[in-house]
């Protein structure tokens, strides 16, 4: 039996470069967009989503201090961003802790910085939020999400369940 820990660490990169004074990452939610469905033959409404049709996504990082690189991340262009993580687990049959590879690639541009707070021996608390276009899961070097939301794609263990679209569109 695997017990899942948590995250041991993390780092995040852009253009092969480490981020330093990353204090944390709020990833984005995935969220389906739904329309209430109610009509003739139905016994009252439900939620029904659109298959691969999402809300706005966001990633939100936190910086313990104003950085060179919070600043570089204001830069009104395109960022690709790496967050690489070591998730621990235990792994009861073996009696040991084990590290597994989780890495999110996101494709982002700045939307609001914010350089937090001065005040005596503590953090700055300085955040950014970024509207994300593109975001990849990859555990153990194994694609398992992939959201494009400008190129129909949304694929999820193994499944891209807009190929369909993209036939019906010509794409």
């Amino acid at each position: 039996m695997k017990v899942e820990n948590g995250v041991t660490n993390f780092a995040v990169y852009e253009d092969a470069t480490e981020y330093y004074g990353m204090a944390e990452v709020t990833l984005p939610e995935i969220t389906q967009i739904s329309e209430e469905v109610k009509g003739a033959g139905i016994a009252g409404a439900f939620d029904g989503t659109f298959v691969g049709h999402l809300e706005a996504m966001s990633l939100t990082l936190n910086f313990r201090s104003v950085t060179t690189d919070a600043i570089k991340l204001a830069e009104p262009r395109k960022h690709q961003l790496d967050l690489r993580a070591a998730q621990q687990s235990w792994d009861n049959s073996t009696g040991r802790y084990v590290q597994q590879a989780v890495k999110h690639v996101l494709v982002v541009n700045p939307k609001k910085f914010a350089p937090g707070k001065l005040a005596p021996a503590s953090s700055a608390e300085a955040s950014g939020e970024y509207p994300v276009t593109y975001y990849a899961t990859y555990i153990d070097g194994k694609k398992v999400l992939e959201i494009d939301i400008l190129n129909f794609i949304y694929y999820v263990n193994g499944v891209d369940y807009l190929e369909d679209v993209r036939k019906a569109l010509g794409k």
